[in-house]
């Protein structure tokens, strides 16, 4: 991988730490104020909401301009969040504010990342990037956990005034990551590449965006690649809440330990994404439609799970069987994005889809809880569905009799040999 590849990765990781951190650290503020416990849920809908309402408008922006200078602003927005909570905003109204400068800087990430790595490059680029972005979730939760801890928080309380939230001290160290990742960005050399974006005016970029959307959906490839991601993440995002929940009412596990079991899956998916981006090329995405409906299969077995050691196993093999599906198809998706659309637009569509499916995702999951469905029959009942979604998906693949040509060089070997 190139250098300003490399540089890229460790400043969309910082970023991404600081995200993740600051959700525990205002979960916290939020009990520091005494406000309802429902609110902490509505902190991540926030920030998913702003990923859907700006998924139109986003994608030309990182067309138009500089890529890593774009993503130094957004991370400007996030401090904007972050000296928001420290001013006494609304946590949610500022958490939307951070997920405002996140929506805004995916895009950028990903459509940096096709222009600096040449097409053979794009599932290993994009095994780096799910990495990085899973490792950040495992390490910004520790890091949030870390700055709300009792030790840190009454070691605060010497230094601050009373005046100022208990959190003040983890808000200030989280304001110094943004930084450190907007300063990263910055070293990223321009790529160069600029994509002509027509008119900014909201009318017409919603319109784009509504083309470009139809235009990547009806495209074999891009339609079949974006599904597979858009139900992913929509899963994903639930199962988080689902295993959480199952650890603690099926294996009897507290808090922290559940935690520990949750985070089993995305240790998985980090090993499913480096064998992914080592062994699988980018012709080879399709068949990793397999992987999917094993997924599925997986995750109806794990609420019958009861001993602690077989648990954590299933959930590292359903993450790393997660992860070896969705990276080699979130490369052809980039891939056919970026030669249908744009590197900007693709990203900004995908974006849009998948937070959406999570938003749905999650919506449906609550209501479910709220009716008292069994969680056993629920995680059957996602697992069921994803499992015949993946293998329709892959029955039709295969009866088309070929697969549609990804315009790489590599493709071209292949088809030749």
């Amino acid at each position: 991988m190139p250098a300003s590849f490399l540089l890229l990765l460790a400043a969309q990781f910082m970023s991404a730490l600081a995200d993740n951190a600051l959700l525990i650290v205002t979960m916290a503020l939020l009990q520091q104020r005494a406000m309802p416990d429902w609110l902490a849920p509505m902190l991540k809908v926030a920030f998913i909401a702003a990923y859907v309402l700006l998924a139109p408008f986003v994608g030309p922006l990182a067309d138009a301009f500089c890529k890593a200078r774009l993503m130094a602003w957004m991370n400007a927005v996030k401090i904007v969040g972050v000296l928001a909570l420290i001013a006494g905003v609304h946590p949610v109204i500022a958490f939307l504010v951070v997920g405002l400068g996140a929506a805004a800087y995916a895009p950028a990430k990903y459509g940096l990342a096709t222009e600096l790595v040449r097409s053979d490059q794009l599932v290993s680029a994009n095994a780096w990037i799910e990495t990085a972005a899973v490792c950040a979730v495992l390490l910004g939760t520790g890091l949030g956990g870390f700055l709300v801890s009792p030790w840190l928080l009454n070691h605060a309380s010497h230094v601050v005034f009373d005046k100022f939230d208990p959190v003040l001290p983890s808000l200030l160290i989280l304001l110094g990551v943004y930084l450190l990742a907007g300063a990263l960005n910055l070293g990223v050399p321009d790529s160069g590449v600029r994509h002509a974006v027509g008119s900014l005016r909201p009318g017409a970029m919603l319109r784009d965006f509504g083309r470009s959307n139809r235009r990547l959906w009806r495209d074999p490839d891009g339609g079949l690649s974006l599904a597979v991601t858009t139900i992913f993440w929509g899963v994903g995002a639930t199962l988080q809440f689902a295993v959480l929940r199952w650890a603690r009412e099926c294996m009897h596990l507290s808090l922290d330990r559940a935690a520990f079991v949750q985070a089993a899956v995305a240790v998985g998916v980090i090993a499913g994404a480096v064998a992914a981006g080592r062994w699988v090329p980018l012709v080879h995405a399709k068949k990793m439609l397999l992987a999917g409906v094993l997924f599925g299969v997986l995750m109806i077995a794990v609420p019958f799970v009861t001993q602690l050691n077989l648990a954590v196993a299933v959930l590292v093999v359903v993450g790393a069987v997660g992860g070896l599906m969705v990276v080699p198809l979130n490369a052809l998706l980039q891939d056919r994005g970026n030669a249908l659309l744009s590197a900007g637009r693709s990203i900004a569509v995908q974006g849009g889809n998948e937070n959406a499916s999570v938003l749905v995702c999650l919506g449906v999951y609550s209501g479910l809880v709220a009716v008292d469905v069994p969680l056993p029959a629920l995680m059957v009942g996602l697992g069921v569905c994803v499992a015949l979604a993946l293998a329709a998906m892959m029955l039709r693949q295969r009866s088309r009799g070929r697969q549609a040509p990804v315009q790489t060089d590599e493709w071209r070997a292949g088809a030749n040999a």
